[in-house]
This record gives C-alpha cells, sequence and structure tokens, in this order.
C-alpha cells in the first residue's frame, strides 16, 4: 500500500464523529511462491468506547490477520496491504511512521493472543514479563514496575500473587496464564483491546470466568473490546455486535441478539445450527459440508457457494455485495431473505 508515512499521533479526548476504531475496505494478501494468498478482502467494521464486537468464522477466514494488520505486526514481506484503512480516533493507522505505530501498540491499541503457553516466554518469571511494560513504557525502576505487576495480577485474580509473581508460565494452569496474558494486554491501560480466541483450550468453566473478566474489566475502563472465535456460544453473552467472516470477507454483521434470532447468510446460520443443543439430544449435530476454500484459488461468485443449500446459478458467477438489511445489519447473501425466512431452496 503506497503511502507517505507521518508521525502525527491519533488524538486523545472526545472522539467526535469518528468510533474509537475503524476498518475500511481492508484487503491483505500474502506474496508466495505458490501465488498470492488474499487472506482478507475488503473488510469493514469498527468498534466505540464500551462496545464489544465479536468476529466469528472458522480457522483461515481472515479473523486474526485482521487483527494483526490492526497491530501492525504481520510480516511485511510476504505480507502486503494494498488498500485499505485501519482508522484510530479518525488517524490512519497505515500512514503512521513506525515510531509512531510503536507508541500505539500496547498502549492505545493491545492484544491478547491465542496460546498464552507460546506467547509467554518461559525463562523468564510472569512478573519479569508484566513489569517490563512499565520499565519500557513508562520509565519505572525495577521495583516500582514489579510492585504494578502485582497490582495487575491481584486485579485478574490470580492467587497469592505477591508469592506467584516470581514463578515461570510453565507453574500456572492455562486459565492463570491466560489471566496473565490479560494483565499484561490491559498494563497500560488500552482503550482498544483485541482478544484473539481467549478461550482456545480451556474447560467451560474457566472460559466463562475469563469471559466475565474481559466484561468486568471493560466496564470499569470503558474500553473497546473485539473479540475474536470461532464459538458462537462464547460471544452470546458478551458481544454487542458480530461480523461473521468467511474467505477473508465480512458476509454478515448484526446486533448480537439478531444473528441468534433469524440470521441472514447461510454460512451463519449453518454456525448456529452446529452449536450442540440440550433440546436436541441424542440427535445428529448439523455439519456444514465441505471444506473451507483454497485462499490461493478462491471459488469464483460467492466462496461460499460450493458449501451453500440456497446456491442457485448466479451464486457461481456474481459476487454478492453486502446487502443492507437495516441500518445496523447487512448480508453478503444474493438469497437473504430467503435465510431470514428459512425457506431452503
Amino acid at each position: 500500500m503506497k503511502s507517505t508515512s507521518t508521525g502525527v499521533l491519533p488524538a486523545e479526548g472526545g472522539l467526535g464523529d469518528h468510533p474509537l476504531l475503524a476498518v475500511e475496505d481492508l484487503h491483505v494478501e500474502f506474496r508466495t511462491r505458490a501465488g498470492v494468498v488474499r487472506a482478507v478482502n475488503g473488510v469493514t467494521y469498527s468498534v466505540g468506547p464500551g462496545e464489544t464486537l465479536a468476529v466469528l468464522g472458522e480457522s483461515g477466514s481472515g479473523k486474526s490477520v485482521t487483527a494483526q494488520a490492526i497491530m501492525g505486526i504481520l510480516d511485511m514481506p510476504p505480507a502486503v496491504i494494498p488498500k485499505g484503512e485501519i482508522r484510530f480516533r479518525g488517524t490512519d493507522l497505515l500512514k503512521l511512521s513506525e515510531e509512531a505505530r510503536t507508541q500505539v501498540r500496547g498502549q492505545r491499541i493491545a492484544m491478547i493472543f491465542q496460546d498464552a503457553l507460546s506467547a509467554l516466554n518461559p525463562v523468564f518469571t510472569v512478573g519479569w514479563q508484566i513489569s517490563e511494560m512499565f520499565r519500557v513504557h513508562r520509565g519505572m525502576s525495577k521495583g516500582e514496575a514489579m510492585k504494578k505487576a502485582v497490582e495487575l495480577m491481584d486485579r485478574v485474580r490470580i492467587p497469592a500473587a505477591k508469592q506467584r509473581v516470581h514463578d515461570y508460565p510453565h507453574q500456572f494452569s492455562g486459565g492463570m496464564r491466560q489471566r496473565i496474558m490479560i494483565a499484561m494486554s490491559i498494563a497500560l491501560d488500552p482503550e482498544v483491546l483485541i482478544a484473539d480466541e481467549p478461550t482456545t483450550a480451556l474447560d467451560v468453566t474457566v472460559q466463562a470466568q475469563i469471559m466475565e473478566l474481559l466484561a468486568e474489566l471493560q466496564r470499569e475502563s470503558q474500553m473497546g473490546l473485539i473479540l475474536i472465535t470461532h464459538d458462537l456460544g462464547v460471544v452470546a453473552d458478551v458481544a454487542d455486535k458480530i461480523a461473521v467472516m468467511y474467505a477473508g470477507r465480512i458476509v454478515e454483521h448484526a446486533p448480537v441478539h439478531d444473528i441468534y434470532r433469524r440470521p441472514a447468510h447461510p454460512y451463519t446460520k449453518g454456525l448456529l445450527e452446529s452449536i450442540p443443543r440440550v433440546d436436541l439430544k441424542g440427535q445428529d449435530l448439523y455439519a456444514i459440508s465441505g471444506l473451507p476454500p483454497n485462499l490461493l484459488e478462491l471459488p469464483t461468485g460467492c466462496s461460499f457457494h460450493p458449501r451453500c443449500p440456497y446456491r442457485q446459478d448466479n451464486c457461481v458467477t456474481d459476487v454478492p455485495p453486502l446487502h443492507t438489511i437495516s441500518g445496523t445489519r447487512g448480508s453478503a447473501c444474493h438469497y437473504w431473505r430467503e435465510v431470514v425466512d428459512g425457506e431452503r431452496q
């Protein structure tokens, strides 16, 4: 993406007419020897203060690549951003110099990564890793920074924080390691927090605790939260709105209750029907047929058409635009009305 780098940081204070964070028509490609992988194809979404946006989709749908583009941590090359904007408080982050981007990353926009054990350094104590945020970004002494680390561990409800601050990542359970990652991400009071699959590989009880903790921290700070997941069951009680991604595109966006009540895209409908339900005990669990497409060779027309029960001839040839269903809702399906009405072709 050709642009002139600038060192002008996003303003603090009031937002005016701007959302806190807005991704607009973002495209991300990976140029490899095998060809061009189109990982993100025109993604647009936004999140405001105190708002939770859930981004849903299978592995390979472009959820995490979009988040990495927001954070500015893509390896470039092979990654290229040929088109799009990422606006934080009205300022396009893609036009910032790397020095200015570093001042945004971690301090004003932070991220919780998928695998806490891999994200944490195994040779340093968790206290050292949390306190590093304060030493590097706030210029604190080692003692002051360690005291802050203990306070953060208490805040994310890690028992005996004063003693455990000297433990190493492998000495914590999966749920406790995820709490350590949350502590690191909120250390500098970011305005936006991106949580990439924060409950992966955790049991159901711990998942609920982590989601409750994120919701509580958000209420305290009014930060915008982008929750990336493949599990519709995780976001039902915490999200305000949902964006469903497939093959690098947003195929449906809507307020959370509208999605659950009447999905408007066959992919969303399939994801919902795949959730285990108590009232269907003993019945076969629904599964979406086929596999996600190869991003090196995306299908013509609608990328979902090889797996879609609503497929018609024009789905194979014409890419569906994101139809506006209402002011806050859209669906990239030629036959969204039939999906909403539950009428299969």
